[in-house]
């Protein structure tokens, strides 16, 4: 791979977007289509051939009364009152790694990298319970220097965090481990999904929460530092013991409630996988398969409880449909998508986050190309909702790994320097979605009766 190609490739985005920035708010105000259709051309040309500029030292550059909270505004997140289109990643283990000074340099690596490609959003874990490196080594005992050290990392590169507060499965512990340390105080419990219901669970999921602590390096508590974008509930909450539907509902509504009782100024998303339940059979047929309506989970019905800000949605079709991969896979996930993109907005009036997706490795039939096909149809999908102002509020790659961390993959692991044509890809529509989140591009949106500026930024071919 020509390496310095690369580089200079995934380090233009900034330069793209300046360019886009200074001259639209004139295109605006002339309502010059032909002006701007030569803009984007430009543009084009730019990411053909690229300059040496730096997107890490440009967004270090900025000022930190920029660097405020993210909020919602409709169906679509906002900040300082622009929109805030999505384009994230996953890398779930970036607390374990901080826990010890010798990987500690691969959280930078990570941030360091996606930042490279325009990347703005991470999902991570901010739990480990009773695990190695745990951060939470029985119910409300803790070391959470760690998670100090990610987010404070995080900031450096402008990137926020979606961190998510425990576990439906056993990894890092999650409700398995809240069973075990009740099991241990002499509670009689007879199922993992005990975790949703008893009082002293759920009291230790209360306590949980590290909303108020004081970052030790930043010296900002957590509930008060824009570097957070939300907190997450649980990682792809499930209680197959009620399909019903009803105690799961149930515990969202008193640990949404709770959460921002604590931290009124955050975003809160549930982590839920998207798949919808008994209180709506006529949208089960977009369900993967028949056995997703009996988890205990409900899209629609979940979405509607006071507290919850954003929808949340995972794509997984090579884990619900078929292994192999074909072009099913492409159409179940644009299917999938556009369903609750309608769903959060003609009746939760809200963002939604596809906040993992990707496409194994170890698929049978696996190839590049499909993994780039798989995210070019979210993406594209999504900029069709963004061009119109919809509730599709953006996406995360399951999941982003840095050089050398070969070992943590679980087959879905981009590994950026590896994958050339990938990081084009993500980068491309990072690009995208900066014009769109600029505020001049918003009140062309709304205030020109031309066509959409986003509307000349996709391209079949691209």
């Amino acid at each position: 791979m020509d390496t310095q190609r690369t580089k200079s490739v995934l380090q233009n985005i900034l330069v793209v977007t300046t360019i886009f920035m200074t001259l639209i708010s004139t295109l605006c105000a002339a309502s010059g289509v032909e002006q701007l259709e030569s803009m984007v051309e430009e543009a084009q040309d730019h990411l053909a051939f690229p300059s040496t500029s730096n997107w890490i030292n440009e967004m270090n550059g900025m000022e930190d009364e920029e660097w405020a909270m993210v909020q919602k505004k409709g169906n679509q997140f906002v900040v300082n009152d622009q929109p805030f289109y999505v384009n994230g990643f996953n890398t779930y283990w970036l607390m374990v790694f901080a826990a010890d000074q010798s990987t500690r340099g691969k959280v930078t690596d990570v941030f360091k990298q996606a930042a490279s490609v325009g990347l703005t959003i991470c999902r991570t874990w901010a739990f480990n319970d009773g695990q190695w490196r745990a951060l939470q080594k029985s119910p409300a005992v803790y070391d959470e220097e760690a998670l100090d050290f990610v987010i404070s990392e995080a900031k450096k590169y402008k990137i926020r965090l979606i961190l998510s507060l425990t576990n439906n499965w056993d990894a890092y512990g999650g409700k398995p481990q809240y069973v075990k340390w009740g099991k241990a105080a002499g509670l009689n419990l007879t199922s993992d999904d005990d975790f949703f219901s008893h009082p002293t669970l759920k009291s230790y999921y209360k306590a949980h929460t590290v909303l108020n602590r004081v970052n030790t390096l930043t010296n900002i508590t957590y509930k008060d530092d824009p570097t957070v974008f939300a907190w997450e509930l649980m990682n792809e909450p499930r209680c197959t013991s009620d399909p019903s539907g009803d105690t799961l509902q149930e515990w969202i509504q008193e640990m949404a409630v709770f959460v921002k009782s604590v931290d009124p100024k955050h975003l809160v998303e549930i982590g839920l996988e998207g798949f919808y339940g008994p209180s709506t059979l006529d949208r089960v047929q977009f369900n993967p398969n028949t056995y997703a309506q009996q988890v205990g989970t409900d899209f629609i019905r979940n979405h509607q409880v006071l507290g919850v800000d954003f929808a949340s949605v995972h794509v997984y079709a090579d884990s619900w449909i078929s292994q192999s991969i074909s072009d099913v896979h492409l159409q179940f996930t644009e299917s999938w998508i556009k369903a609750h993109i309608d769903d959060a907005e003609k009746y939760l009036g809200m963002p939604v986050v596809f906040a993992e997706f990707g496409v194994s490795t170890k698929d049978p039939g696996y190839n590049t190309s499909f993994r780039d096909a798989v995210i070019n149809t979210v993406y594209k999908t999504l900029l069709n909702s963004t061009k119109k102002g919809g509730s599709g509020g953006g996406s995360l790659l399951w999941q982003l790994f840095p050089d050398g961390t070969d070992y943590m993959d679980d087959g879905y692991a981009i590994v950026l320097s590896k994958a050339p044509s990938t990081s084009n890809i993500i980068a491309l529509h990072s690009t995208r979605l900066a014009l769109f989140n600029s505020r001049c591009a918003w009140k062309c949106k709304w205030g020109c009766r031309k066509r959409s500026p986003l509307e000349f930024l996709y391209n079949d071919d691209q």
